[in-house]
């Protein structure tokens, strides 16, 4: 990357209310990015940073790339928009089939919204419209998971678990929805991979039925790896109860695999990786690598066939859709990323790098202030000591790597490690070694 080229702090920071940010301490010593490439990224100040985060999950083949840049120049110099009700353009549906080619079973229905949040809203639609469909519409309820995050709509934010976001909008969120427990024990101290203990919190999910009723429940939605709270990884046999536990009561089960999916953890999405298929899957980050937003529904052919089915012909058969469904743009970023995982077998890339990565995430067991360390894949979370109040050691840990020239995400007090796929071992290398530079340079400043 040219070093010529930093671009200036703007005039004014002001007007620009950041998301998810703490705006006030941003403003007074901004971090602004102004290049990428591979798996650097270089700030205002001309510092270059390996991305230890692929972004926020969705740059997993790595920034600046030819492949999909030409792709969506070109889409946009032929067709740079298409309405996408009661028409349609050749390409949302090649990108569907090759959608379909890797999702598991026959979850060969695809669906497109905008991003993660809009297809955690529409796979709850669809399950609405499902039953109806089947005239089981008594079913209203959904099951949630503590501390699941699905986006940040009013659907999404309700089945979701993270305490600040359901505390902060608890008066609009949606009526009916319940939360089995989490699945991190005291006992999942430093594993790399699955826990052997912990299969029974799915029964969480037949307590409820029991008390609400199972016939009044529509679908219970999880993320198989729990991503944004710092890569909670089920534990065996879990994923499997819950699975046996939703038929025994006609419930629809969701797998929220907008950060698992495509090649996080080793296999095309996480239902191949633990061998447990959903009804319907959502998916978003990667499928652009980032790029152009997108995000992605998959049902089962049966879901499709009943709500389809149960609709007059020459009518609408679910009212639902976004102006920015599969816009040719998003399209065209979605091929050249399904064209690159094919040619550069991203897949097995992942799965063969995965062993190096969590060996030396788990390097980073010995220093002081680590509480935790979890990880799968391609993907690991690094849970810091409480330091005076929740959050402050995850944000002062952050800026203290970022200075050394690691970036990544952090949430609470858990710094979430998720690199590039395109990585090879001295990119892993670089990013352990910035981290426990980073990691030691907080706790002198904590003792000063």
């Amino acid at each position: 990357m040219s070093s010529d080229n930093i671009s200036k702090v703007p005039n004014s920071l002001q007007e620009h209310w950041m998301p998810f940010t703490a705006n006030k301490d941003f403003k007074e010593n901004p971090r602004l990015i102004t290049e990428a490439k591979g798996v650097y990224i270089k700030n205002h100040k001309g510092k270059t940073m390996i991305d230890a985060s692929s972004g926020l999950f969705c740059n997993p083949l790595g920034h600046g790339r030819k492949e999909i840049t030409n792709a969506v120049t070109k889409q946009l110099e032929t067709l740079d928009y298409c309405q996408p009700f009661q028409q349609g353009f050749g390409g949302s549906f090649e990108l569907a089939t090759k959608i379909a080619r890797h999702t598991p079973g026959d979850l060969n229905r695809i669906f497109y919204t905008i991003c993660g949040s809009t297809a955690v809203e529409t796979a709850i639609k669809i399950a609405i419209a499902y039953h109806r469909a089947k005239g089981d519409g008594k079913r209203f309820r959904f099951i949630g998971r503590e501390r699941g995050y699905h986006g940040m709509n009013i659907g999404a934010t309700t089945v979701g678990g993270m305490i600040n976001n359901v505390k902060t909008f608890a008066s609009v969120l949606m009526p009916g929805v319940l939360h089995m427990r989490h699945t991190h024990l005291p006992e999942h101290k430093f594993i790399s991979g699955q826990p052997e203990t912990g299969a029974e919190l799915a029964d969480d999910l037949e307590r409820i039925c029991a008390n609400f009723g199972g016939e009044n429940i529509a679908a219970c939605i999880v993320e198989p790896v729990a991503g944004s709270t710092g890569t909670l990884v089920p534990p065996k046999g879990y994923l499997q109860k819950l699975r046996k536990i939703c038929d025994n009561h006609g419930i629809l089960l969701i797998f929220d695999e907008v950060i698992t999916g495509w090649g996080r953890l080793g296999s095309a999405f996480a239902s191949q990786e633990f061998g447990v298929t959903p009804d319907i899957m959502t998916m978003a980050k990667a499928t652009t690598n980032g790029v152009v937003p997108m995000g992605v529904v998959a049902s089962k052919e049966e879901i499709y066939d009943s709500v389809i089915d149960a609709a007059p012909k020459g009518s609408v058969e679910l009212f639902h859709g976004y102006t920015y469904s599969g816009i040719p743009v998003a399209v065209a970023a979605g091929l050249a990323v399904q064209d690159i995982i094919e040619k550069e077998d991203i897949f097995n890339r992942a799965k063969n790098l995965s062993p190096y990565f969590q060996k030396g995430l788990f390097s980073l067991q010995d220093l002081e202030s680590v509480e935790n360390i979890r990880g799968y894949g391609m993907m690991g979370g690094i849970d810091m000591k409480l330091n005076t109040k929740p959050g402050k050691a995850g944000f002062e840990c952050f800026k203290a790597c970022y200075e050394i020239g690691v970036n990544f995400k952090a949430t609470g007090d858990c710094l979430i490690i998720a690199p590039q796929f395109i990585c090879e071992e001295k990119h892993i290398d670089e990013i352990i070694d910035k981290l426990r530079t980073g990691i030691t340079n907080y706790q002198k400043n904590q003792k000063n």
